[in-house]
Formats: C-alpha cells, structure tokens, sequence
C-alpha cells in the first residue's frame, strides 16, 4: 500500500512573469488556507510531476509546485536551439522562488527538495532564511566540484560499459574527451545539427540510467521517452554543472550557518550512489538543527517505498509547526 496521500489536482495554477523574458509555470494544491509547502523539483530541468503533490496532507497543507526555468511547462523551454539559457542560473531561480512567494502572499513556508532540489533548497533558506519554517530535503546534494565529478567520471569503475558508450559518444578529438564529459555533452546539445543534439540528449540519459536501474530495473522515467524531455533536462543540467551551478565550491555548506532557527530534516538512502551518503552527513555535522535519517534500503529515487513513506513521515511532522 503507498504511504502517498491520495492523488490530487490543483485549485490554482498560473504563469509568473518574471519581467526578463521567461514565464514560471505554478500551480497550488491542498488546502488553499493551510500551512505552506514548496516543493523544489530535480534535475535542474526535470519539472515538477503530479506525484510530487501527494507528499503532503492536502488537508492541512498549501502545496506549492513550479517547472523551474525553461523546463516543464515553463517558458521558453530549453527545448528549442533558439532558447538563450543566460538567464537561468542558481541565483536566477532563488530569485523566481521569492517572488512566487511574495506574489503568493506567503509569509513563511516548508521547503522540500530532491537531488538537485535540495541543493536549491539551500541556496534559497541561505539568502531568505527569515522566509523559511522548516526543511525536508533527499537525496541531499549540495551540487560540489566533488559532486558533479562522481556523477559524470567517478561512478566510471562501477559501470564500465556504460562509461565506455558514454565516453565513445564523443566525438574522437574532443576537447575533454576524457576529463570534462559535462563539457563535452554540453557542446553537443548546442549542437547546429537536430540530430546531433538529440542524440546526445539520449546518450546523456543513457548513462544517468545506469545508476536508476541498478537500484530498480524499472526505474527509468516513462517522461524520457519523450524527446523533448530529454533535450529539456540535457541541455539544463550540462549548462549548470559547467558553470559550477554558480556556487562557490561547497558554498552550501559553508554558510550553514545562515540556517540557524530553522529545523531540517535529511532522508538519504544507504545504496544511494548518484548522491552518496557523505554530503548529508556532512551537511548534517554543520546543521546542528537538522535530523539525518538513513534509509538502509533505499537508493536516490522517491518512488522507491521506503523513501516515499519518510518524506510523508517528515512532511506530517511539520505539519503543525508553529510559524517562526
């Protein structure tokens, strides 16, 4: 049976304008006068999914969902060659959470973030913590120089073929070849050539995929099927982790100390290999307010059963926390 509240749909949705050209897909579920609940999505560039609503008691909670820049249902979508991705950083983000916010009239609210999710989590109770109740973060990731290079050379030994076909998919001369792949992928999906782009979008995912299927054989998300999607997600994620997602290397952690008053709560999986185990540890030991709680069973994935039922547990938690 899945811990997950019942399925959903929203009472409210709209586009924000952020005055420099792109448009943020909103939506807001649950109870319109309830506690609340943002929710920071993966990726970068994955957009938010339907499930990602049922983490939360719709009866006592004011759940916030948005596709962050050029993904999902926001505009205009990384999708398209001509989408000038300049204006999509970590800090541009921070500042389209803040103005959802005010344009909302939210006064504070619970973050929950996944992956790429909880780094954004951060990033924005870093800048706004006076804006900030309370924090659920998974799959922690503080998106270090350390962190992206596991992803994208140190996960290599583990899945050999794999990085093999990740690493052939480059053409022979590329500058990188063998010590930036990020670099390299991230010349492919701006690519001049349709075919080239798309084929590298489906290389990039081929290689993610190795990690999700070891931990679930069906694992893979049906939404990468779709072309799109994977040149979306791509073209994001290599242009973030290029440029370092604009972080001072452990930036995150370092300034933790901005996240004093505000309580957190950290769900890693023990077999989690895309996001291992240390840097929630480590944001844990710098956090004194914050609760690690290691899944023994689970890897990086929410839909995984145990995971999905802690974020629910973490969620309730919070849900009567009195305001700060």
């Amino acid at each position: 049976m899945s811990a997950l509240y019942p399925e959903i749909e929203p009472y409210d949705h709209g586009l924000l304008d952020t005055g420099d050209g792109n448009l943020i897909y909103w939506e807001a579920c649950g109870n319109p006068a309830g506690r609340p609940a943002l929710v920071l999505h993966g990726g970068p560039g994955s957009g938010c999914t339907t499930a990602a609503r049922r983490y939360f008691d719709p009866d006592a909670h004011r759940i916030i969902l948005f596709d962050q820049r050029n993904c999902g249902r926001s505009l205009p979508s990384a999708a398209d060659p001509e989408t000038d991705l300049s204006l999509n950083t970590t800090w541009h983000i921070v500042a389209d959470i803040e103005r959802l916010r005010a344009c909302l009239g939210i006064d504070t609210w619970l973050l929950f973030g996944n992956s790429w999710g909880s780094t954004l989590a951060l990033a924005y109770a870093e800048t706004h913590p006076e804006c900030v109740a309370a924090i659920v973060l998974s799959g922690v990731t503080t998106t270090r120089r350390s962190e992206i290079d596991w992803l994208y050379r140190g996960m290599a030994p583990l899945f050999p073929e794999e990085w093999q076909r990740f690493r052939q998919a480059v053409p022979p001369g590329s500058q990188g070849r063998d010590e930036d792949m990020v670099a390299a992928y991230h010349r492919l999906l701006n690519d001049a050539d349709p075919e080239t782009r798309l084929q590298a979008a489906r290389d990039w995912h081929d290689w993610e995929a190795a990690s999700i299927l070891l931990a679930d054989p069906q694992g893979r998300p049906r939404r990468w099927a779709d072309p799109a999607c994977l040149l979306t997600r791509a073209r994001i994620i290599t242009h973030y982790f290029t440029n370092g997602a604009w972080l001072e290397d452990a930036q995150l952690l370092k300034n933790t100390a901005r996240l004093i008053g505000i309580p957190g709560i950290l769900l890693q999986g023990r077999l989690d290999i895309e996001a291992p185990l240390v840097t929630a540890w480590e944001l844990a030991r710098a956090w004194p307010q914050s609760e690690l709680s290691i899944l023994p069973h689970a890897a990086h994935s929410i839909a995984n059963p145990d995971m999905s039922a802690a974020i629910v547990t973490a969620t309730d938690r919070f849900r009567d926390f009195p305001p700060k």
